[in-house]
């Protein structure tokens, strides 16, 4: 019952944050929402196995993975900051204040990959899962892959209009999700 509660408090949160991109199914954020239900069903369901067999493998690469995921975020909201300077000069309402920047960021982990925060998501993910394996885990992993898959893609076309050849350019030398691999 205490995660049916959890749940329906973090919807909210999520539904309230997302609530410009909802009504526009073409933005990255309606994508993103998804995104973002399934990893907390996921999480969840697995809530109850987090700290179990500590010392085992499949623990410790999912531990492996949520530590990556946090350097993953906290490294890309701060160039996101620092360098992207947010601005209010993107027009584009599904867009939430920290996307809306200003200046491509191509230093730090943007050197290497597009989608830091869609990455750290996708490791978060793909740790939550490793928790506790079942069918359901990996129909939300999957689910919540695809739709970061399809988030990251929209994002893209977003940055292009906004970016142009700049953005085309960075495109070519950088890959969306894992450096040299995806």
């Amino acid at each position: 019952m205490i995660r049916l509660y959890v749940f329906a408090v973090i919807s909210v949160l999520i539904i309230y944050v997302s609530r410009s991109s909802l009504f526009r199914p073409r933005s990255h954020g309606f994508a993103r929402f998804f995104a973002w239900e399934s990893i907390l069903v996921l999480v969840l369901l697995n809530a109850l196995h987090w700290f179990e067999n500590p010392f085992s493998p499949l623990q410790l690469i999912s531990w492996l993975f949520l530590i990556i995921s946090i350097f993953l975020v906290a490294h890309g909201m701060y160039l996101l900051r620092a360098i992207g300077k947010p601005n209010n000069n993107r027009s584009d309402p599904a867009l939430l204040e920290l996307e809306r920047t200003s200046t491509l960021v191509t230093s730090g982990v943007y050197k290497y990959i597009r989608h830091p925060l869609y990455s750290s998501l996708m490791f978060f993910t793909w740790g939550a899962f490793l928790k506790n394996l079942s069918w359901t885990g990996l129909c939300l992993a999957l689910f919540s892959s695809l739709f970061l898959f399809i988030t990251a893609k929209k994002d893209e076309t977003e940055c292009l209009n906004h970016f142009g050849k700049e953005y085309q350019t960075y495109m070519q030398g950088t890959m969306r999700f894992v450096p040299f691999l995806f």
